[in-house]
């Protein structure tokens, strides 16, 4: 076929590859009106999907066009590799569209919880929804993949002898993966139990942080000073850990001080409600002032505060602690620990007793 005829053929695949993308951009943004009435969602929408959107129009317009011309046709010996090339790239250009397809629709499912409740049940959500545009989009690639390897004669022959020691292969690839299977089924158990989600506050390996980020192999907690720490999934459903937020994010903390036992303790539950009273950490639900010890020359005051997350109990301890040491150091010294020694005078008989 002249190079001309291949041009022409080339600029009527575009020209058709436009219109498609057109109708199919005007489709999506449409149904992305009616379900989001916002344009700057609509917006969001149109950009990530509109490179595949042209791949795949192109493509099909390119089959269409080769077929109506008799492209194929006039290749005699290359026309099957061309149809068979067409087909490998509109398996290659769907799967990239619904890949990002999924990406999409996460996203509109975060925005409108994130936007109904910013608390527990979005953090829930916002996990779930991860783990599984992240299942799916390894599914639709694993399943692409495989379909285009089947458009190959001998593929589909090798595919056929594999299925046959299925039960051999499966044995071998699972002692081989064990432990990158173990992390894969523990990530989906994370997210199927509920145990933990994106932006729990936790305590794992004496380190106090939060979830930042959950895969399928592998947790990323962001520790109180800002290092990560990566876990495996199994790691999760194996060792025990402390989950501050796994039903409420509001926690209580204790504040403890070593005291003399002098110490006025009802003066020092005044000074708690006035520390507490309007401080901006404190939320209000409980305090409490509680003696915990008297052994050896001490005793021992636990003070309870409550704080609507892991973060500001923090604060309010700290500024808790401070505030009441300064209060015992300029309005009571004499009940700041100390330790007593008691001298008796020993007696004549004593001193000779002794060194005798």
């Amino acid at each position: 076929m002249p190079v001309l005829d291949l041009l022409a053929l080339a600029g009527i695949a575009v020209g058709v590859s436009l219109v498609v993308a057109a109708i199919a951009s005007l489709a999506l943004l449409a149904g992305a009106f009616a379900a989001t009435r916002s344009r700057a969602r609509i917006a969001e929408v149109r950009k990530p999907l509109r490179w595949p959107v042209a791949a795949l129009a192109f493509v099909i317009a390119l089959s269409v066009s080769t077929g109506a011309t008799g492209l194929q046709a006039g290749l005699g010996g290359g026309g099957p590799v061309l149809a068979q090339l067409l087909v490998i790239a509109g398996i290659a250009a769907g799967a990239w569209l619904l890949v990002r397809l999924l990406g999409v629709a996460s996203d509109a499912v975060l925005h409108r919880f994130s936007a109904a409740d910013h608390g527990r049940r979005a953090r829930k959500v916002a996990t779930q929804v991860g783990i599984l545009r992240r299942v799916l989009a390894v599914v639709v690639v694993v399943v692409a993949f495989g379909a285009a390897l089947f458009t190959f004669e001998a593929a589909r022959v090798a595919g056929t002898s594999l299925l046959a020691s299925a039960g051999l292969a499966s044995l071998v690839a699972g002692l081989a993966a064990q432990s990158l299977l173990g992390n894969v089924f523990a990530g989906i158990q994370l997210v199927a139990s509920d145990a933990i989600r994106v932006d729990d506050v936790v305590v794992v390996e004496g380190e106090w942080g939060t979830i930042e980020e959950i895969t399928l192999t592998y947790v990323v907690v962001r520790i109180w000073d800002d290092r990560r720490l990566v876990l495996p999934s199994t790691y999760f459903t194996t060792t025990p850990f402390e989950n501050w937020t796994r039903t409420t994010s509001e926690v209580m903390g204790a504040v403890e001080l070593d005291v003399d036992w002098t110490v006025p303790v009802e003066a020092m539950r005044e000074e708690l409600a006035r520390i507490l009273d309007g401080h901006p950490q404190w939320d209000g639900r409980d305090s409490a002032l509680q003696v915990t010890g008297a052994v050896g020359g001490s005793v021992r005051v636990r003070v309870l505060v409550t704080a609507e997350d892991g973060g500001a109990l923090a604060g309010l301890q700290h500024d808790v602690r401070e505030r009441l040491v300064a209060w015992l150091r300029e309005q009571h010294p004499d009940a700041m620990p100390r330790q007593r020694l008691a001298v008796a005078e020993a007696g004549p008989e004593a001193v000779r007793e002794v060194a005798g």
